[in-house]
């Protein structure tokens, strides 16, 4: 082009940038007509005199970094302002260059995306983290005016990685930390795939470079032999589309550095196992002829159960389409394959910038841009939040779908892993604050301590002086903090403590039946103490103390109270410390062997046994204490009452037709009754004599195949 050619006549010391400077030229010439490419060069040569005399780290002129972030949003086929603004992105901040000359010069909307980007850095902070908070909350905003800005500051970021060399390594880890951190999942948010990838594995290079370095020669050393089954595939993929007269491109993928250390480091496995996937792309026509083509994959190898993902039918967040299988290659080797559009190859690969539109009125066609720009849009309400760190962290509630953000009643942000709860969240204030807590409140609300926090809620903890974990947090709390801190605590609860406190609960129980530890005495308590078979009362006061043992219960058979003159059958249960305790069976639920139960402790018929799902639990819940953990024996060699209900059509001898069956089902039928009736339906109630569940259920299997039988269910009040 003559102009280029004159303008880079005319620079000074032009030659060495000459190279740069015409590949983004052959760039631009492919999409921008030739008035917007003159302007970029005089953008070109304003920014080159601005930076003259300026030079990078590694001594190259500093204008070949705005360039090089000007050929990578080139790349991107972005539009002439932000091309500009690229190449002018450092002037203001560098330069005597002012915003006023940018405007009269270049226009209103580069001197935006200008000034968008430069003002992140002109800030003074008080402390590093303030300032990349800070950094970070003015990029975003700035993004919801134009989301061009990000893009020119992703491109900055990608060049400042690829010429990271000549930093020191202390500034290389923290830039290469803070590049996978937040610029790589921007791009990827954005559905910028080439950026993301590059910027992720430079990050990786930077921070962990032994472990870089391993992966790269292990690849480099396998990728003769993955070439050769990778050309292959392919010809077999190719010569199977052209027999099916479809038309596309097979791409052979090369898996990156960082997606293989992800997986190893995620999923716990060894090099090889990574390694030896081999991913291929096909790249056709429409959807449809991406259907076709899946299927035609599908009978040259056979798929993996459960590894299909279509996400044409329904797209990422960030706008991504895609066909993805993975499939059982040659010798059995794993084989990823993702089938797309040309159109969708273009959103993978640059996102939000594919379809560059900015008219209001052509909004609507663009998807991922639209898409992104929703994100975005709720980005303003977070200016609300007090400081630049929680803005910072309220974003990456978006950026990191995996963990959860809550706030502390002062505004203090905590990190926690999604499903955790309000225990985890005491825990993870303080030791001190976990293990005291009593009850918890959620957005000013009290609620259960097993409350599973969701992002952006406040949390209160509540804690008493001497109170102590409870072991059954344990099942539900989910950072190790916690789990670790309550069994410590467990743990060191077998001391003096314990059993001061079980001998205290067994003396109370005592009383409460009118006797006391004294009057039970010591021959009682060894005789006790064998049936129970520990060696001293510390033991019984320790198992009392840690909730092992039931005091109320205990109570009971050191003063040799007997239930047995009640006419209940003895139970087939395995109750830890009801020893001599009678327990029978509730009649509202009537409890199988194989039910979730739970036992009752009350003052007439000593323990009564309920299903968890029993609607009388509600009435029990006031009192806690009163609960017990029970299971069922193995092999219970009895019979249990059970009631179920027949919903039939009302027929002379149904009732007879179905106490047939039943008693056909070698059971008993103790009661019947005729709890409803109208013209077409009767509704029965049986109650049956079953052994347990299993037996039951071939009961009513049997009723159910009866042809005036409407419905069967077994009934629970």
């Amino acid at each position: 082009m003559d102009y280029a050619a004159t303008i880079l006549a005319r620079l000074p010391g032009a030659t060495r940038r000459d190279k740069g400077v015409r590949r983004l030229i052959d760039t631009l010439e492919f999409y921008l007509p030739d008035d917007q490419v003159a302007m970029i060069l005089e953008a070109y040569e304003f920014g080159a005199k601005a930076h003259e005399g300026q030079t990078r780290k590694s001594g190259e002129p500093y204008i070949t970094h705005p360039v090089a972030v000007a050929q990578e949003l080139a790349e991107m086929h972005l539009d002439s302002e932000a091309i500009c603004a690229a190449i002018l992105h450092d002037v203001v901040e560098d330069t005597e260059a002012t915003l006023p000359e940018i405007v009269e010069k270049f226009g209103e909307e580069v001197a935006l995306i200008v000034d968008g980007v430069s003002k992140l850095d002109q800030i003074q902070f008080r402390s590093r983290a303030e300032a990349q908070a800070e950094s970070f909350r003015k990029m975003m905003l700035a993004m919801i005016e134009d989301i061009r800005v990000i893009l020119v500051k992703l491109a900055d970021r990608l060049h400042n990685m690829q010429t990271l060399g000549a930093m020191p390594i202390a500034k290389k880890k923290r830039i290469a930390r803070e590049t996978l951190d937040i610029y790589a999942p921007i791009a990827n948010r954005l559905g910028i795939n080439r950026l993301k990838v590059q910027l992720e594995d430079l990050g990786f290079k930077h921070l962990y470079p032994y472990r870089y370095r391993v992966l790269e020669n292990t690849l480099r050393k396998s990728k003769g032999s993955q070439r050769q089954i990778v050309k292959r595939i392919s010809e077999r993929l190719s010569k199977a589309m052209a027999e099916d007269g479809i038309k596309g491109e097979i791409i052979g993928r090369e898996k990156h550095l960082y997606s293989i250390y992800k997986k190893m480091t995620e999923k716990r496995r060894v090099l090889s196992d990574i390694v030896d996937v081999y991913g291929f792309r096909i790249v056709v026509e429409d959807v449809s002829t991406c259907y076709q083509t899946l299927g035609l994959v599908h009978q040259l190898y056979k798929p993996m159960p459960g590894r299909f993902k279509d996400y044409i039918a329904i797209p990422r967040i960030n706008g991504y389409q895609s066909l993805h299988t993975t499939l059982f290659g040659p010798k059995g080797l794993p084989m990823e394959v993702q089938i797309r559009t040309r159109d969708m190859h273009r959103v993978a690969e640059s996102g939000v910038a594919s379809h560059w539109i900015y008219k209001a009125d052509e909004k609507s066609d663009a998807t991922p841009q639209r898409r992104a720009r929703e994100w975005l849009s709720n980005l303003a309400e977070l200016q609300q939040t007090g400081t630049s760190e929680e803005f910072l962290e309220s974003v990456k509630v978006d950026l990191f779908p995996d963990k959860i953000y809550v706030f502390t009643p002062k505004g203090d942000i905590m990190p926690l892993p999604k499903g955790a709860t309000t225990v985890d969240f005491g825990y993870a204030v303080h030791t001190d604050i976990g293990n005291r807590t009593v009850a918890a409140k959620v957005d000013r609300q009290l609620v259960p301590l097993r409350t599973p926090l969701q992002n952006g809620q406040s949390v209160e903890i509540i804690t008493a002086r001497g109170a102590k974990p409870n072991p059954n947090w344990l099942t539900f709390v989910r950072t190790a903090k916690a789990r670790t801190a309550i069994r410590a605590h467990m743990k060191n609860l077998r001391s003096a403590e314990s059993i001061d406190l079980g001998k205290r609960l067994l003396d109370k129980s005592l009383k409460d039946i009118g006797s006391s530890l004294r009057k039970v005495g010591k021959v009682r308590m060894n005789e006790a103490l064998d049936e129970f078979g520990l060696n001293t009362s510390e033991e019984l006061f320790e198992q009392l103390g840690l909730g092992e043992r039931l005091a109320p219960l205990a109570a009971r058979f050191l003063v040799g109270e007997d239930d047995s003159e009640d006419d209940t059958p003895a139970a087939s249960l395995v109750i830890a410390g009801t020893e001599g305790m009678v327990v029978s069976y509730a009649k509202c639920c009537y409890p199988l062997p194989g039910d979730d139960v739970m036992g009752y402790l009350t003052a007439g018929r000593g323990i009564v046994v309920h299903r968890n799902t029993c609607g009388n639990l509600s009435n029990f819940r006031k009192q806690p204490e009163k609960w017990i953990a029970v299971s069922w024996e193995k092999n219970i060699d009895r019979e249990f009452h059970c009631q179920i209900q027949c919903e039939t059509r009302n027929r002379t001898g149904v009732l007879a037709e179905v106490a047939a069956t039943i008693a056909d089902s070698d059971s008993n039928i103790e009661q019947v009754e005729v709890i409803s009736r109208n013209e077409d339906v009767s509704v029965l109630t049986f109650l049956l004599q079953v052994h347990d569940r299993i037996h039951l259920a071939q009961i009513m299997r049997n009723v159910r195949k009866m042809p005036n039988v409407i419905r069967v269910q077994r009934d629970c009040a």
